[in-house]
């Protein structure tokens, strides 16, 4: 997937364990890990908002567009 969640660079950047932003977030360790891990299909604007509050940032500092090389042959059906 093209979009890259950057949790843990946010969370060193503020030296915050991820078990602090996910009790200020309101989300269990396990649904923060999936979101680091990349393996979220999707993430709740809600969801963001209280990430971004909590790590005093911008969603463009959590998430992150990589154009994904097998992405394009896909779309050109190759």
């Amino acid at each position: 997937m093209p979009i890259v969640v950057n949790i843990d660079v946010m969370l060193a950047k503020r030296k915050m364990p991820s078990g602090e932003l996910a009790s200020r977030v309101g989300i269990t360790q396990a649904n923060l890990s999936i979101l680091k891990t990349n393996k979220a299909k999707a993430i709740r604007f809600s969801t963001l908002e209280e990430i971004c509050r909590a790590l005093d940032c911008q969603p463009g500092d959590i998430l992150e567009y990589k154009k994904d090389h097998d992405s394009g042959q896909r779309e050109r059906g190759e």
